[in-house]
């Protein structure tokens, strides 16, 4: 699960915690948008903007993966 650290860019250091957090906001968001594994380049960039809001302080999984989803559009509840 720890997928999301090469995008740190060993710039922050983050606890197992905040691992884990981040890393699963980027796998409900690469799902959520339907991204394959192969894709690299977009999920860069979805794992560096994980990794940049989490630097600024945001450690909750829900909210660092609602506003990924926020800014591309989309929310978890296809449904709305």
């Amino acid at each position: 699960m720890a997928t999301i650290l090469p995008f740190s860019k060993n710039e922050c250091a983050f606890d197992p915690k905040d691992v884990r957090a981040m890393a699963t906001a980027f796998e409900d968001v690469c799902k959520t948008l339907e991204v394959p594994p192969d894709a690299a380049n977009l999920r860069e960039v979805i794992a560096v903007r994980i990794v940049e809001l989490a630097k600024r302080g945001e450690r909750r999984q829900t909210v660092l993966r609602e506003r990924v989803l926020k800014e591309t559009g989309e929310t978890l509840d296809k449904s709305t």
